[in-house]
C-alpha cells in the first residue's frame, strides 16, 4: 500500500510539473505568466518556510530577512552586468549556501526559545535587517535602493528564464521536503515537534536537526529573493524585507496544511490569484486586503488544520464509520441467525 502511494505521489508531482513547463510554451496573455511567477515564488517560500515552522513547529517570522539578503546579493553583484543573462542564475547555489551559513548562528541563538517567543524573536530579526538595508547606504543604496542590470532576453521570451527559475526552486524545495518526511532528519523533526523534552530523552540530535531545517530552509528562501530581485530589477528595503512576504509564507502553509508536502503549493495556487484578483477589483482603496483575509478566514473557520489535514481527517473518519457498519452488519446477522436457530 504504502509503494502504490509512493508512486502515485511521483505520478503526481510529474504531472503537476509537466504542466509547469508547458504553460508558456502553450501561449498566454502576459499578465498570466506574471501572476504564475508570483505564484510559484510564493509556492517555493512557502514550501521552503514549512521545513522549519511546518515539520519543525518552530514558526519564523523573520524569513523575510534572508528574501531580502539574497535579494541584495544579487542586486549588488549584478547592478553593473549579467554577463549574457543567465549567471545570475548559475550563482544563485552560492548565495543560498551563503545565507544558510549566515543563518546558522542567527538559529542557534533564536532556537534557544520556543513557540511565541522563537517568533517575536524572529520577526525581530526582520526588522533588524530592515533597519540595516535603509542605513548601510554604501552597500544598498538606504532609501533610494539599488538596481539589477537589465536580463539581455528577448522580449517575446523575456519573462521565461524567472518563470522557469522559480519552477525549479519549488521542485528543490518540495524535493527537499519529500527527502525530509522519508529521512532519519524528518523523523527527528517530527518528534522535535511533538515533545521536545521526550526528543532529547530518546536520544535525537534536538540542537543540529533544529539548526539543519533552520538553515536549509533560510537558504531557499534566499535564492526565491535573488530571482525575485532580478525579475523585478530594482531593490528597495520596504519591499525587499517585507512583513507582509513572511505572512504571505505563513499564511499560505497555514492555509494549505503545514507540515504536507503539498500543502504550502495548494495554499499558494489559491492565495496568490485571489489577491490579485481582489487587488484588481478594488484598486487602490486596499479593500482587496479585506477580502484577502475573509477568503483565509473563511477556509480556516471550517477547515482549521488547513486544506490537506482537514480533508484527510473526514476521509479517514468516513473510512471508520464504513468499516465499523460492516464489521456490525455481519455481527447482526450472525445474531439473528443464532437467535432463529434457538427458536427452532
Amino acid at each position: 500500500m504504502r509503494a502504490l502511494l509512493a508512486r502515485i505521489g511521483v505520478v503526481r508531482a510529474v504531472i503537476f510539473f509537466l504542466i509547469l513547463i508547458i504553460v508558456p510554451i502553450v501561449g498566454g496573455p502576459v499578465w498570466l505568466i506574471n501572476t504564475l511567477i508570483f505564484t510559484i515564488m510564493y509556492a517555493a517560500l512557502a514550501s521552503s518556510w514549512n521545513l522549519v515552522g511546518g515539520y519543525a513547529g518552530y514558526p519564523s517570522l523573520g524569513h523575510a530577512a534572508f528574501f531580502g539578503l539574497g535579494a541584495y546579493a544579487i542586486a549588488i553583484t549584478f547592478n553593473k552586468s549579467v554577463d549574457g543573462g543567465y549567471v545570475p542564475f548559475i550563482v544563485l547555489p552560492i548565495v543560498g549556501i551563503g545565507a544558510a551559513l549566515i543563518s546558522l548562528p542567527i538559529g542557534w541563538v533564536a532556537m534557544r526559545t520556543r513557540a511565541d517567543v522563537f517568533a517575536i524573536v524572529t520577526i525581530t530579526l526582520l526588522f533588524i535587517a530592515q533597519t540595516l538595508a535603509f542605513n548601510l547606504t554604501g552597500v544598498t543604496g538606504g532609501a533610494q535602493g539599488t538596481s539589477v542590470a537589465v536580463a539581455p532576453f528577448a522580449v517575446d521570451t523575456y519573462d521565461w528564464p524567472f518563470y522557469y527559475g522559480m519552477v525549479v526552486l519549488l521542485a528543490v524545495a518540495m524535493g527537499i521536503s519529500v527527502y525530509f518526511r522519508r529521512s532519519k532528519i524528518g523523523l527527528s523533526l517530527s518528534t522535535v515537534r511533538a515533545d521536545e523534552e521526550k526528543a532529547h530523552g530518546v536520544g535525537v540530535r534536538v540542537t543540529a536537526v533544529k539548526l539543519i531545517a533552520f538553515s536549509v530552509s533560510a537558504g531557499l528562501v534566499a535564492m526565491v529573493g535573488g530571482v525575485w530581485a532580478y525579475y523585478v530589477g530594482f531593490v528597495y528595503p520596504q519591499f525587499a524585507i517585507d512583513p507582509l512576504i513572511t505572512i504571505g509564507m505563513v499564511l499560505m502553509a497555514f492555509l494549505g496544511g503545514r507540515g504536507t508536502l503539498w500543502g504550502p503549493v495548494l495554499g499558494a495556487f489559491i492565495m496568490v490569484p485571489a489577491q490579485q484578483y481582489f487587488a484588481y477589483t478594488f484598486g487602490a482603496s486596499e479593500l482587496y486586503l479585506v477580502a484577502y483575509a475573509a477568503v483565509f478566514l473563511i477556509i480556516m473557520l471550517f477547515l482549521p488544520r488547513g486544506i490537506l489535514p482537514s480533508i484527510a481527517d473526514r476521509l479517514r473518519k468516513r473510512r471508520a464509520t464504513a468499516n465499523a457498519r460492516e464489521d456490525i452488519i455481519p455481527a447482526v446477522d450472525v445474531a439473528a441467525t443464532e437467535g432463529t436457530g434457538v427458536a427452532q
